[in-house]
């Protein structure tokens, strides 16, 4: 069985290079689940993907926003030799519309499909709660979940690390 590893921390503090550089010592199946569902409209975002693309080895396969990450990486052919998810935050704001009991329940499902893989993964989030508390009552609700999300999957982690600044600080 592999390790799940969890990579936190603010926007632009290196979590992703943090992940594609441990997941290169896994050899060349590494599976990408990237969560962003991109609107082709937004052109900065398009190339900000295709930058985060280039950084990755071309053999590796890359799942855009599936539904059920397990089902949809088990038929893969080979078998994954590692799995990155990236990342928890965007993957609530795709889920946001639902009910919260239905969201914690859909990330239970998707932690105990990382923690039973016979390979690691790595899942990044984002710490977003570190300001001031949102005025809007959306926003306060997904910054919650969103922390929340964060607390179980760094229960379930058997590493735990924040990125500041590109260093990575060891919590668990």
């Amino acid at each position: 069985m592999g390790a799940l590893i969890y990579l936190t921390g603010p926007v632009r503090s290196g979590k992703s290079r943090r992940a594609v550089d441990l997941a290169m010592t896994w050899g060349e199946h590494v599976v990408f689940v990237a969560t962003y569902r991109c609107d082709p409209a937004d052109a900065e975002m398009a190339e900000r993907l295709r930058r985060h693309r280039a950084e990755r080895p071309a053999s590796w396969r890359t799942l855009e926003a599936p539904e059920d990450i397990g089902a949809a990486v088990a038929p893969l052919d080979p078998a994954p030799t590692g799995l990155i998810f990236d990342s928890l935050v965007t993957w609530l704001a795709d889920r946001i519309h639902h009910d919260d009991d239905a969201i914690m329940a859909a990330w239970n499902r998707e932690l105990d499909c990382f923690r039973t893989a016979a390979w690691p993964v790595v899942v990044i989030g984002d710490e977003i709660g570190w300001s001031t508390v949102p005025m809007d009552a959306d926003l306060r609700r997904f910054r919650d979940l969103a922390g929340l999300l964060g607390q179980r999957t760094a229960a379930s982690a058997s590493e735990a690390w924040l990125m500041v600044a590109g260093c990575p600080v060891r919590l668990k």
